[in-house]
């Protein structure tokens, strides 16, 4: 992922999303969908929003309890980046219902219970089927900084590590430490690699060894041996799941789509369980990749590109219809991006000040699977109607996930938030 990355983009068709908590909502039309305002009626129907066009008529079904109010829906002028496009605010009625965030890893272990774990890459079964007596949360990955508040005498922790028992899974923010058992050596392979050799810029920090362990099927790097007989196997590159039936994973699920899913599921879960939404995605030598910045998961999001309007559609988190015309839930959030090639001066500078003021709390993935988000976070940004993807110093992304969550992302200078919520 280099700045000179050609990205395609994509003809807006209608874009709509929808704030839960607000009660409020979006609607975006494409310039070669609809010219004028009196071009565009909008009407409600029993849990469904109907866009009628001069391109033909678009159907939204509504996710359970979300109703739009009728004569609620105004034309709204918009930003110079907008160019024709027009864009509508309107209004939602709610009632009221539990809302169940999606689930990560995290929360779905339970003790006492059977799992099997695969690689997400290939799905081939990595370890044998385990039976935890303990799940056991880590603590926070910088607890180390903060030791010396909470002892009066000498870190008792020093120079040791966290591991679990035989029977124990350990939780970190965005991995497992378990210990190994006798399939691995026919599952896995370890290669040990230097980190932070390679970082030319910062010559004083020193240079460690990860054992890296991987899938022996496909290569997929999974996490690292972080001692003799315990594993640590990231979220992002594992799937786990109870010990039922065949035991055979679905692999309709690509890679792209997984990431997506766990990726958001995980900050929303951090973010809610820490009252933290700054968050430094680093490398395991410790490099900074990513900042973000999360603003809210309470966003229902629908978008049809421009050759499809005018077909019979209905467009429902339920339909079997592709990605791109579902509905589903988002979660908004900033991003920058850390790499020099990318950043602009302004970018730098808040790259500086996130670190000087040690903002965002660390979460840890391989240097792939960062570089994989990052590229996710790129495509999905020529989805996005054009006066959503840039505005000033922002960028806006969007990266969509198949099953469930999917990030509403947007690239910025991370400014001031009432910029954020002028978009």
């Amino acid at each position: 992922m280099t700045g000179e990355m050609s990205v395609k983009t994509h003809g807006l068709g209608v874009f709509l999303e929808l704030r839960k908590r607000l009660q409020s909502g979006l609607l975006v039309v494409g310039s070669n969908v609809a010219r004028s305002p009196t071009d565009v009626v909008v009407t409600g129907g029993d849990s469904s929003l109907r866009v009628r066009t001069p391109r033909g008529d678009l159907t939204l079904a509504l996710p359970a309890g979300v109703a739009f109010q009728t004569g609620s829906c105004i034309h709204t002028p918009a930003d110079e980046c907008s160019g024709e496009e027009l864009h509508f605010r309107l209004r939602i009625s709610i009632e009221r219902s539990k809302q169940e965030d999606p689930a990560s890893v995290m929360d779905t272990l339970r003790a006492k219970e059977t799992y099997s774990f695969h690689c997400q890459g290939c799905t081939t079964r990595l370890l044998e089927d385990r039976v935890f007596k303990r799940i056991l949360p880590l603590p926070n990955g910088n607890w180390n900084a903060i030791v010396d508040d909470w002892c009066c005498h000498p870190d008792p922790f020093a120079n040791k590590k966290l591991l679990p028992r035989a029977e124990d899974c350990l939780l970190g923010d965005t991995f497992v430490l378990l210990a190994r058992d006798s399939n691995c050596n026919q599952t896995l392979t370890e290669e040990v690699s230097s980190a932070g050799a390679a970082d030319s810029q910062d010559t004083k920090k020193p240079c460690h060894r990860l054992a890296l362990i991987s899938c022996a099927s496909c290569s997929l790097v999974l996490g690292e041996a972080v001692a003799p007989g315990t594993l640590k196997l990231y979220i992002t590159q594992v799937v786990v799941r109870p010990a039922v039936g065949d035991g055979k994973l679905d692999a309709s699920l690509n890679r792209s789509a997984f990431l997506e899913r766990t990726v958001a599921a995980r900050l929303l879960d951090l973010s809610n369980s820490l009252s933290s939404f700054h968050f430094s995605v680093q490398t395991p030598d410790g490099k900074v990749f990513l900042l973000l910045w999360v603003l809210n998961g309470d966003s229902i999001i629908a978008e049809v590109p421009e050759k499809s309007v005018g077909e019979e559609s209905s467009i429902s988190p339920l339909a079997s219809l592709g990605p791109s015309l579902r509905a589903t839930r988002a979660l908004k959030l900033l991003y920058i991006s850390c790499s020099n090639a990318r950043a602009s001066i302004q970018q730098r500078e808040i790259v500086t000040s996130w670190e000087v003021k040690s903002i965002g709390h660390p979460v840890v993935l391989p240097l792939k699977v960062c570089e994989e988000l990052l590229q996710v976070m790129d495509e999905s940004n020529s989805t996005l109607p054009a006066s959503m993807r840039c505005m000033r110093s922002y960028e806006v992304l969007r990266v969509l996930a198949r099953l469930g969550l999917f990030l509403h992302i947007k690239r910025n200078i991370l400014r001031a938030a009432c910029q954020v919520w002028s978009v």
